[in-house]
């Protein structure tokens, strides 16, 4: 083995622990704090507010920390996010323990964190390219991947238990702590080209100008842009005919316990695991093209499939939960095999300097989208008959999916046609 591809190992093995620590950090301090404001309260609001201090701020941010991670250095950024939530917590817990945890405490804790949280994950998204070569490129997202689906099952888990068992005080310390050892985690990764100097005391940065640049870069380039228009449309009736159909068929209309719904949320990540595994001996049969065609057919018919048992009726509940974890499975093996070879293309397509304010542009997009769909099928999951919106959202995106396939193969035929001419 060479030296660059020791260092290359190296930085894999650092980046998987500074991500680890770091997400795991934040899942289950997100869970613990909301369920420690729940019992505080006893308020289902206060409850939903430490929930959505953790999603909103993330994105009207995301287009700013894409400006800043394009035009300051990268690896700088990510360390330095860390280690502001570290001192964030440290900082939490001894005022804690002098005055007690409250609510304005804990509100002002979990905004920040999402507002650090959100710079850190767009510049480490963005400097993945320069962590290792394209040749490892998709291996380190689909080891992204893995740590994010494996932290998604276990957070709620641990923060169960960290609520349980310890005082949130000194789980706090703990998290500020692995912040600050996520961070010195990372600042041994060897970063390699694209990373600029600081620019703090060389120029003035005109955000709205930086974000209107990468919104002109992302529109003129086609390719990129019809990929972003695939995985905002995918997470749009993602949110329409399943984040929301699901939950409400299995606890209103089937009324399953805790643990039933539990097994079946936890099929979901279990599937992106797997997916994220098995995606580069996928992506080396098809290339992308074939293979979003493909999947976009697979989640129509999952999320047709889905409103089966409604329309049926007589399942036992054995059955319901057996086949629902095969449908969450699915889902989120296909989301693995769709998400990773994504990053990979854009990061390998789009140049340093605009890459952090295109990811974030598209991601903000989505996010905006998606309470959006999650909305809409609340409101008439409520007015008309329940299997008719997963049934309708999969009948819906199979027509968007083969439109969009058969205006791809008109391009083709068109250029191929001009060739040969």
């Amino acid at each position: 083995m060479n030296r660059n591809e020791q260092v290359e190992r190296k930085n894999l093995y650092l980046y998987a622990a500074g991500k680890t620590i770091s997400v795991f950090g934040t899942a289950i301090y997100q869970f613990a704090i909301s369920l420690y404001v729940l019992k505080l309260t006893g308020s289902a609001l206060s409850f939903a507010a430490a929930l959505i201090l953790g999603i909103i701020p993330m994105v009207i941010i995301n287009p700013f920390a894409g400006v800043i991670a394009d035009k300051f250095n990268k690896k700088r950024l990510i360390v330095s996010m860390d280690l502001l939530n570290g001192l964030l917590f440290v900082f939490v817990y001894v005022i804690s323990t002098m005055w007690g945890l409250n609510l304005i405490l804990i509100y002002t804790a979990t905004l920040l964190m999402t507002v650090f949280s959100t710079f850190f994950g767009v510049g480490m998204e963005s400097a993945k390219p320069n962590i290792v070569t394209e040749k490892k490129l998709l291996n380190l997202n689909s080891l992204s991947k893995v740590i994010d689906s494996v932290s998604s099952i276990m957070g709620p888990m641990l923060g169960g238990i960290v609520f349980a068992v310890f005082d949130i005080r000194v789980f706090i310390l703990m998290n500020g702590i692995s912040f600050i050892l996520s961070g010195v985690s990372i600042l041994f990764i060897q970063f390699r080209s694209g990373q600029r100097p600081s620019q703090g005391g060389q120029a003035k940065i005109f955000f709205m100008n930086e974000i209107k640049e990468g919104f002109h870069y992302l529109v003129a380039r086609r390719k990129i842009l019809d990929l972003f228009i695939q995985l905002i449309s995918l997470n749009f009736f993602l949110g329409f005919a399943v984040m929301v159909p699901i939950p409400y068929i299995i606890n209103t209309i089937f009324q399953l316990g805790a643990k039933e719904f539990g097994i079946i949320e936890g099929a979901f990540p279990v599937g992106m695991i797997l997916g994220a595994l098995l995606v580069s001996k996928i992506t080396n049969k098809f290339d992308y093209p074939t293979l979003l065609r493909y999947i976009n057919v697979t989640f129509a018919v999952l999320m047709m499939v889905t409103s089966i048992p409604v329309m049926v009726g007589g399942f036992k509940e054995i059955y319901l939960v057996v086949f629902y974890s095969i449908v969450m499975f699915f889902f989120g093996a296909a989301v693995a095999l769709i998400d990773i070879p994504f990053s990979y293309l854009l990061q390998k397509e789009i140049p340093d300097e605009y890459r952090g304010r295109v990811l974030s542009i598209g991601i903000s997009i989505g996010k905006v989208l998606l309470p959006v769909a999650m909305v809409t099928s609340g409101f008439l999951l409520t007015h008309i008959p329940t299997f008719f919106v997963p049934a309708f959202g999969g009948v819906l995106f199979l027509l968007f999916a083969l439109k969009n396939s058969l205006k791809r193969q008109v391009e083709v035929d068109a250029v191929r046609e001009g060739i040969n001419h």
